[in-house]
């Protein structure tokens, strides 16, 4: 079982009521997102009566407590929504993936009055959220941001630049990190902090990034020229910001893996109806045993990345923090590797179809690019789940 020490950290704690909420995340998704797709997409934008259902449904304040107005859901259902949104369109599942991160860094680390003042609001949909911390010279390397917050009075004082922010430039309220102490030589992540910022104290959206996939999700650089903070902004103690942040990315990368097994499961619908709806030589092709060998393959790769994923969930869950960000890491590279093979075997089984953009697959194919880039690249990931076995489960520190 190494480096397990129990069939307790081998389960998966999916229950009926998370088949409930599958169920009508589904129907949200078919209903409100599948006819718009296409259109949003082109326009790089969400319908609004899909982020109004989306309000309605408690999908913003999914797992905030009831007591600051959210629906008080467990981790594992952010995953089951997270994939279903993302069979259909991944791109709105990243809209609530950032918002979802602000939402938990302000309950975890906001004292009382911040979370009372904000996460009612975060938590109805009304202001909307994003996670400002990779910097042109920071991004894997979240230690080397440059963005500074100097203390004056009863204020902090932030100038920033930040790049590739997801909700970058529709986000009401953004988590900002920045430096209020210049970097220990022996240990660089040290004077770095964490500050919840309302875009209209000054941040400014400098410019919409163009990606590859995703393309409604609102990317984009922003700007913070000497905009004050108040002082109770600040969330948890001023230094330790560089912790929070890893946290928070610990937090947001199994539902990233979630959003690649939506993915998958999506082009894995494609490749099951298909191969039985197309014929060649007078035969369905599920009948070839070329067909039937990329269907099984991608069966296991569906099934594989689902199973990690949701057992990296359910470790989180359970606060088995020094497994789960193991299998976090794991369930991150995985899932969205294994998404990428299960899309490319239905390109392939779709012959000169598969190459087309009505089938949809191409669109899958480029959002996975952005899914194995953001919350830590995936090479960044198998650097980790190595280094953190060792040290974790051998007391040992390598690299």
């Amino acid at each position: 079982m190494f480096p397990l020490k129990s069939l307790d950290q081998l389960q998966i704690g999916l229950t009926e009521d998370h088949e409930l909420l599958r169920q009508s995340i589904r129907e949200f998704s078919e209903k409100f997102l599948l006819p718009n797709v296409d259109k949003g997409e082109k326009e790089r934008d969400f319908p609004k009566e899909a982020v109004d259902q989306a309000r309605e449904l408690g999908l913003f304040g999914l797992d905030i407590p009831t007591e600051y107005g959210g629906q008080g859901a467990d981790y594992l259902s952010l995953l089951v929504t997270s994939e279903e949104i993302s069979r259909v369109w991944t791109s709105f599942s990243a809209l609530l993936l950032v918002h979802w991160m602000l939402g938990r860094a302000v309950l975890k680390y906001g004292n009382e009055e911040v979370k009372k003042k904000y996460l009612p609001e975060v938590a109805s949909g009304r202001k909307i959220g994003g996670f400002a911390n990779t910097e042109p010279e920071a991004g894997s390397d979240v230690a080397g941001i440059k963005s500074t917050a100097k203390k004056v009075n009863s204020h902090y004082v932030i100038n920033a630049r930040k790049i590739f922010i997801t909700n970058g430039d529709i986000a009401d309220y953004l988590i900002i990190t920045a430096r209020t102490s210049p970097p220990d030589p022996k240990a660089r992540w040290k004077g770095i902090s964490m500050f919840l910022v309302e875009r209209d104290w000054g941040i400014k959206a400098v410019s919409r990034i163009e990606t590859t996939g995703l393309k409604a999700s609102h990317t984009a650089e922003i700007l913070l020229e000497d905009v004050k903070v108040p002082e109770e902004n600040l969330l948890g103690e001023e230094g330790l910001g560089f912790k929070y942040a890893v946290e928070s990315f610990d937090y947001a990368r199994t539902i990233v893996s979630s959003q690649a097994v939506g993915i998958a499961q999506s082009a894995f619908e494609k490749l099951i109806d298909y191969s039985l709806q197309r014929k060649s030589f007078e035969r369905p092709i599920a009948d070839f045993q070329m067909v039937q060998q990329k269907v099984s393959e991608s069966f296991s790769d569906l099934m594989t990345s689902r199973l990690l994923t949701y057992w990296a969930g359910t470790l989180y869950q359970k606060g088995m923090m020094d497994e789960y960000i193991i299998a976090a890491s794991l369930a991150k590279f995985h899932s969205t590797e294994a998404a990428e093979k299960v899309v490319l075997r239905t390109m392939t089984a779709f012959g000169g179809y598969g190459v087309t953009v009505s089938t949809g697959l191409e669109r899958l194919l480029r959002d996975l690019q952005i899914l194995k880039t953001y919350e830590g690249t995936n090479d960044i990931q198998r650097i980790s789940a190595s280094r953190q076995l060792f040290y974790r489960f051998k007391g040992v520190k390598v690299g």
